[in-house]
């Protein structure tokens, strides 16, 4: 089964467009942002890391624009009509039922400027969605199954109804329509807290943002529908630098993290419940455990490396886990894209046999040749100046929909 380092196959993005620009310093905290971004350079950024991304995967349709897919939903005029509905119920406070009519009959492009920035030739506007940046915390691939959000905050609300019709209504993910995972009411889940860890075990996030419920659901889900057999919930700290497990965890390669060290510390945080299939259908076995490292090393059927975000020293830790330091992306085995301004991690990876090398400088280097993945060990540098101040790293803005089955593609 495709896990989180395995080759790149398609990857959902989006490039910040006009519903960055209603960001403002009044609707900045109610939108979840912590500062206001240069947008222009922001979509420079942006654009560079999927450079990357088609250069690594070597297909021009590894890249695929979320504007792009809900724009070419809406082609269907009942997705049109199921996000109008949708949208009405869920901001009832916005009296929106009283222009659903007009909204319908709205074009495709004006259906789609309308869902990502609220503005419209109606006399109604809404909040605009600038975290739809974040693409991973839209859904989670486990196998064929998607787990859509379910967003435990009301500023991210339309995103729930944006990937549900994209999912349910694009062609491109007409086969994998059967194979949605609904959760239930009443629980959260957002998808920067599901990693794919091996062919049976996935980790949930126990954060502010996923609650245990959720995980309990969909550990539920994947033990009836796929082979998953482990299913590891992870306790983090209920706060806004911990928000995601990976934002503390993620992988460079199939052997190797990049974590956050106190997440590992045995007086640290990541308190851990084993979850496994009981005898019975529809039954758990728990297993609560201290630290997540013991009960990995258990269930995986290989030994990690865990490598440290920040390096040796707590400050530098804790500086560079702010600023997205174990948030970085593998669009192949060993082949990674991080934030440059986190030095001392990339010191860390060239420890373990990394080239570090600029975004820029990979993309001269092989503009007019092919990247072979897994040749080597690059970790790719993404200055992400404006990128880094909206507080999500490289994983954080992709949601990969397909990877190769083999790590290396082959």
């Amino acid at each position: 089964m495709p896990a989180e380092a395995h080759l790149l196959k398609q990857v959902v993005v989006h490039t910040p467009g006009q519903e960055m620009e209603l960001v403002s310093p009044e609707n900045r905290a109610e939108l979840l942002f912590d500062d206001i971004l240069f947008v222009g350079h922001a979509r420079k950024e942006h654009q560079l890391m999927c450079a990357v991304f088609e250069k690594i995967v070597g297909s021009p349709d590894t890249v695929l624009q979320m504007g792009d897919l809900l724009q070419e939903a809406f082609q269907v005029e009942e997705a049109r009509h199921a996000f109008v509905d949708q949208l009405c119920r869920s901001l009832p406070e916005q009296n929106l039922s009283t222009v659903a009519d007009e909204l319908k009959q709205f074009s495709p492009e004006d259906l789609r400027r309308f869902a990502l920035t609220g503005e419209s030739n109606l006399a109604i506007r809404v909040q605009p969605v600038p975290n739809l940046m974040f693409t991973r915390d839209l859904a989670a691939v486990v196998r064929k199954h998607i787990i859509p959000l379910q967003t435990a905050t009301k500023a991210r609300a339309r995103e729930q109804i944006i990937i549900d019709v994209i999912l349910r209504y694009h062609p491109r993910f007409a086969q994998q329509s059967d194979k949605i995972i609904d959760l239930p009411d009443g629980v959260t889940f957002e998808g920067g807290d599901l990693l794919v860890a091996g062919p049976n075990t996935v980790l949930i996030g126990h954060s502010e943002r996923t609650s245990f419920g959720a995980v309990m659901a969909i550990a539920h889900e994947l033990f009836e529908h796929t082979s998953i057999e482990h299913v590891l919930a992870v306790d983090l700290p209920k706060r806004r630098a911990t928000m995601h497990l990976d934002t503390v965890f993620t992988f460079a390669s199939p052997t190797e993290v990049i974590v956050f060290p106190p997440l590992l510390d045995t007086h640290g945080f990541g308190y851990t419940v084993h979850l496994s299939p009981g005898r019975e259908p529809g039954t758990f076995v728990t297993d609560m455990r201290p630290n997540l490292r013991t009960v990995l090393d258990e269930v995986l059927d290989r030994s990690l490396t865990y490598i440290p975000c920040g390096g040796t020293e707590r400050l530098h830790q804790e500086r560079e886990q702010w600023t997205d330091g174990a948030n970085v992306f593998a669009a192949a085995p060993g082949s990674i894209l991080g934030y440059e301004r986190n030095r001392r991690t990339f010191d860390r990876l060239q420890d373990h046999g990394y080239r570090v090398v600029a975004a820029e400088s990979f993309l001269s280097y092989y503009e007019s040749s092919a990247f072979t993945p897994g040749a080597e060990k690059v970790a790719i540098q993404l200055g992400g100046t404006e990128l880094s101040r909206g507080r999500g790293g490289p994983r954080c803005m992709t949601l990969p929909v397909a990877r190769h089955a083999n790590p290396a593609g082959t």
